[in-house]
């Protein structure tokens, strides 16, 4: 970044909905998730400014959105606190190696101390190396010796009539 330029951070809002949709897709393409994409603006504004269990970041430079963060909390019964966890960051692929993803990363670090969160944790695909690299030199541990279930759809529906 250089000194002419204005990188800001700040929390999206309604009409932004658009916009966080658009990302999410362009994080699926990057993922090679595009077909599990099944939200729709309405979900999304449903769940983020009604509901509010999730809550998004937009970066901007010069007032073009060059990325986004989607975090929640989770909590640890073990620690009695909550923690973030960052379901998304993603920063546009011609704004990469820039310094952006670690302001991100920074102000939601930022967020958590703020917020009394005992930490930050988030998943990463195991094939992308840049990720997992970018993670481990800022400090970031992989969480061994656990693993992610999820029970949704059929699955989900099947437990919940038990």
């Amino acid at each position: 970044m250089n000194q002419t330029e204005e990188f800001t951070l700040r929390f999206a809002e309604e009409k932004d909905i658009t916009l966080i949709y658009d990302l999410i897709k362009e994080l699926a393409v990057y993922e090679k998730l595009e077909d599990r994409v099944i939200a729709s603006r309405e979900d999304l504004r449903e769940s983020i400014f009604d509901r509010k269990v999730a809550e998004v970041i937009l970066a901007e430079l010069n007032g073009v959105t060059v990325g986004y963060a989607m975090y929640f909390y989770n909590f640890s019964s073990f620690i009695g606190k909550p923690g973030l966890y960052l379901e998304d960051i993603f920063i546009r692929p011609s704004y990469r190696g820039r310094g952006f993803g670690k302001a991100v990363l920074a102000y939601l670090a930022e967020l958590a101390v703020k917020r009394n969160c005992w930490g930050m944790e988030w998943t990463c695909l195991d094939w992308n190396e840049p990720s997992i690299k970018f993670y481990e030199s800022i400090g970031a541990v992989q969480n061994g010796g656990w693993r992610i279930y999820r029970l949704k759809g059929e699955a989900l529906l099947n437990l919940s009539q038990n």
